[in-house]
């Protein structure tokens, strides 16, 4: 039940994905990058400070494993973002959680079972069917980036659920990340031409990215944490189902029959890893 932290997560992504959206018409995707790692941080820390949690950490190096490696993919995947457009670049993001299943299925024992590999492979095609993705060959930089963002994801969330087997509390996990995420996307920033001066509206977008995105890295540092690693990377699929919903309900985006069924197969594969989840260990 743990892993269900997943699903609150994933509303929470798709709601800093529209903030994102609205704001990329002021914006690039580098300074976005940027803010939503910034003001994370900021909250992190002074929630933490109001609950005498402490900031020291017995475990840096896994931190900063965890930190550099989500900083990269987060920008990768906004550098995907800003080169493709979005349901592809998503869509190639959404690859971590097939990345994580060969890994963890090959190191622990040798192979995969065959209900999560059929539950992994059904929600990547959901994944598919819902965004509908084109990928034209002058674009291939960009769906490099986004497929590498995926693969490298793999690394920090299973980092996350490192920290989590060694105690580690999900605050000081999200405020290390943050921590890193800032200090790469300003960097960033600065090569993609350096900083502007957001009007009020944006700055409200900006927020809404940094609080929702703060809020959704401690909902699926949870589910990681406590939850099967496995399972909760299925039920990451979800954020697909919420993006669509927003985009009836802002948009006017409805659905065609082949995004709705590729609806049903993401509900589908979160239920299927869910009753057959892998051993204990993992």
């Amino acid at each position: 039940m743990k892993s269900l932290w997943m699903v609150a997560a994933s509303l929470l992504f798709a709601s800093m994905g529209v903030c994102v959206k609205l704001a990329s018409e002021a914006l690039p995707a580098s300074e976005i990058a940027f803010y939503r790692a910034f003001i994370s941080l900021l909250l992190i820390a002074a929630v933490m400070r109001l609950r005498g949690a402490s900031f020291a950490t017995p475990h840096a190096a896994m931190h900063l494993k965890r930190g550099v490696s989500g900083a990269i993919s987060l920008i990768l995947y906004f550098q995907a973002i800003a080169l493709l457009p979005l349901p592809t670049a998503v869509t190639l993001n959404y690859t971590s959680p097939l990345f994580m299943a060969a890994w963890l299925g090959f190191t622990v024992s040798g192979e995969l079972s065959k209900p999560v590999a059929l539950a992994l492979v059904t929600g990547f095609a959901g994944v598919v069917l819902v965004l509908q993705p084109t990928l034209g060959s002058e674009q291939w930089v960009g769906g490099l980036c986004g497929l590498a963002s995926g693969m490298i994801a793999t690394m920090a969330y299973l980092s996350v659920r490192d920290l989590g087997q060694l105690g580690e509390p999900e605050w000081r996990t999200v405020l290390y990340f943050s921590l890193c995420s800032s200090v790469f996307g300003a960097v960033w920033a600065l090569i993609d031409g350096g900083f502007h001066l957001p009007d009020q509206r944006t700055c409200a977008l900006l927020l809404g990215v940094g609080v929702f995105g703060a809020a959704a890295q401690l909902c699926m540092t949870a589910a990681y944490k406590g939850g099967r690693t496995l399972v909760s990377a299925s039920l990451a699929y979800t954020t697909v189902a919420f993006s669509t919903l927003y985009g009836v309900l802002l948009w006017n985006d409805v659905p065609s029959a082949a995004v709705w069924l590729g609806m049903v197969l993401i509900v589908a594969s979160g239920v299927l890893a869910m009753l057959n989840p892998p051993p204990a260990k993992l």
